[in-house]
């Protein structure tokens, strides 16, 4: 299986610093980053390593859930993938850390009633390979059929 790569550009300390992410395996682009915006409400036009990881988590997610719909019968039309993820206070070793993702999932799916849809989204949630490198952060489903 194939390595992917990103890379880090970090000019000056925490507070007055900034960054540019690359994601060089793709090269589909160079993004900005800095601690004051991450920590921020309003990234204001920079991205964060949580944004990066609620990116990678719903694009996984999704993946696994479509394979895990059609093993159980049914046929995805569409899925809707959000992931939110928190950063908050490390109260035990300090400083910060990742406190929560909440996967929220829309889906139009045929040959599967609400009960399937569920089941396959909570097993997808439990085996995608980026949930499982999350295994240190709570993860929660908010899992749905539409239509």
């Amino acid at each position: 299986m194939p390595t992917r790569s990103a890379r880090t550009a970090w000019n000056g300390g925490l507070q007055d610093g900034s960054g540019q992410v690359e994601l060089t395996s793709s090269g589909v682009g160079t993004y900005d980053v800095s601690f004051p915006k991450r920590a921020a409400d309003d990234a204001d036009g920079t991205t964060s390593p949580e944004e990066l990881i609620a990116a990678a988590h719903s694009a996984c997610y999704a993946m696994q859930f479509s394979a895990l719909i059609a093993e159980a019968g049914g046929t995805p039309q569409a899925l809707e993938v959000k992931a939110d993820v928190t950063l908050g206070p490390d109260e035990d070793a300090g400083g910060f850390k990742l406190t929560g993702i909440l996967l929220t999932v829309r889906g139009e799916v045929d040959g599967l009633d609400e009960a399937g849809f569920k089941d396959a989204a909570e097993k997808a949630k439990a085996g995608c390979p980026v949930s499982k490198a999350l295994t240190g952060v709570e993860i929660t489903l908010d899992a749905a059929l539409e239509g």
